[in-house]
């Protein structure tokens, strides 16, 4: 049923709605993704996990920042050689490329809003992305292992 507003109250009304509007993470290119904590060597990651094809696919696009020792953990179905790319991607990141055990098998830096694909050296189950440089200052490489992927959910 219908209700009358005043002018008041009508301004009320579409404030709220603005002001819900605004603040939707789909509108404001932030996702509500599981988080996950992980560890390289004594480094603590606060990644975000994006396991599903649609979480994925938008990854970190149209962010304009990635708080320090923050991250996303891609989790992929099953081991492939998968790449990756920056196309409305804003900010410059490093991935890692992860098997089944957490081991990185490849790093490679990407530059925003491109469309080259960074791939991994071999069959993958993770993607981890950090700001760039992130790995490098940190003195992490192939062969260093992430811990707590065994939290992590599975691939869909």
């Amino acid at each position: 049923m219908p209700v009358r507003c005043g002018k008041g109250q009508f301004r009320v009304l579409w404030f709220t709605v603005f002001v819900l509007a605004v603040s939707s993470p789909a509108l404001a290119g932030q996702t509500s993704l599981p988080a996950l904590v992980l560890k390289a060597g004594e480094y603590r990651i606060n990644a975000e996990v994006a396991a599903t094809l649609t979480s994925r696919d938008r990854g970190l696009m149209n962010r304009s920042s990635l708080p320090a020792d923050s991250g996303m953990l891609f989790v992929f179905p099953e081991d492939h050689a998968y790449c990756m790319w920056m196309k409305n991607t804003l900010i410059p990141l490093s991935v890692a490329f992860l098997d089944d055990k957490g081991t990185i098998v490849n790093i490679a830096d990407m530059l925003p809003r491109t469309e080259e694909n960074h791939c991994a050296a071999r069959p993958v189950r993770y993607a981890l992305e950090m700001n760039l440089g992130w790995f490098r200052a940190k003195g992490i490489g192939p062969g260093a292992r992430i811990s707590g992927m065994e939290k992590a959910p599975r691939g869909r």
